[in-house]
């Protein structure tokens, strides 16, 4: 097991998926995010069913870093309740996770 996680969120369009990557890398709470457009969502909302095209973010980051993503994916996020789930990392090539260590330095 490692300490990093991959945090998956569903946003409206590429513009608000873009605006939340960039926030998140900027500030160093992740070392990577893939943008994978053409998600098709279907789901109960306030009791209806309900379907969306939208835009998936993978963000990979350190498991500390999730308070930070949430928050800011909800500071940035036209959803009243966004998806934002986190996955921990198993797994992975040791100089892969070493590195999103290091680019995630928050606060220096």
């Amino acid at each position: 097991m490692t300490n990093l996680q991959i945090t998956l969120c569903n946003c409206p369009d590429e513009g608000t998926a873009e605006q939340i990557a960039r926030q998140l890398l900027s500030a160093q709470l992740a070392a990577c995010i893939n943008i994978l457009p053409g998600v098709r969502s279907i789901y109960r909302w306030q009791g209806q069913l309900e379907t969306a095209e939208e835009v998936t973010l993978l963000i990979k980051a350190p498991a500390a870093q999730f308070d930070a993503i949430s928050q800011t994916i909800c500071r940035l996020h036209p959803y009243t309740v966004p998806e934002i789930i986190a996955v921990p990392v198993s797994q992975g090539f040791l100089p892969y996770l070493n590195w999103v260590n290091e680019e995630c330095r928050p606060n220096e």
